[in-house]
């Protein structure tokens, strides 16, 4: 069991470490235009982020154990196709989720 005081003091430590690191954006240069070579970098931040958050999901889920299940790795391709030819985030996480739901839902063989 976690004593209070630690969980206090790491729950006042996130919130600080939090706070400072938008404060050195939008607190010290947010009034201050970016370099053009800087907002080229910060526009990718979104695309780079996105599948490191969701690769883990896809490759080593927990519900099956850490084993690859072939319909989260479908569901994933429907997406990523789906979100490259609509050109839309939601028109991806769309497609996966369908596709999700229908294997979850299809007849075994």
């Amino acid at each position: 069991m976690i004593d209070r005081t630690d969980l206090w003091l790491v729950i006042f430590g996130l919130g600080l470490g939090s706070f400072g690191l938008r404060f050195v954006f939008l607190g010290l240069i947010g009034d201050r235009p970016l370099p053009d070579w800087l907002m080229r970098h910060l526009r990718y931040t979104a695309v780079a982020v996105m599948p490191a958050l969701v690769a883990p999901l896809v490759l080593w889920p927990r519900a099956t154990g850490g084993e690859t299940d072939p319909l989260r790795l479908a569901a994933a391709a429907a997406a990523l196709a789906a979100g490259y030819l609509g050109k839309n985030v939601i028109f991806g996480m769309l497609a996966g989720a369908v596709v999700m739901l229908a294997g979850a839902y299809w007849p075994a063989a």
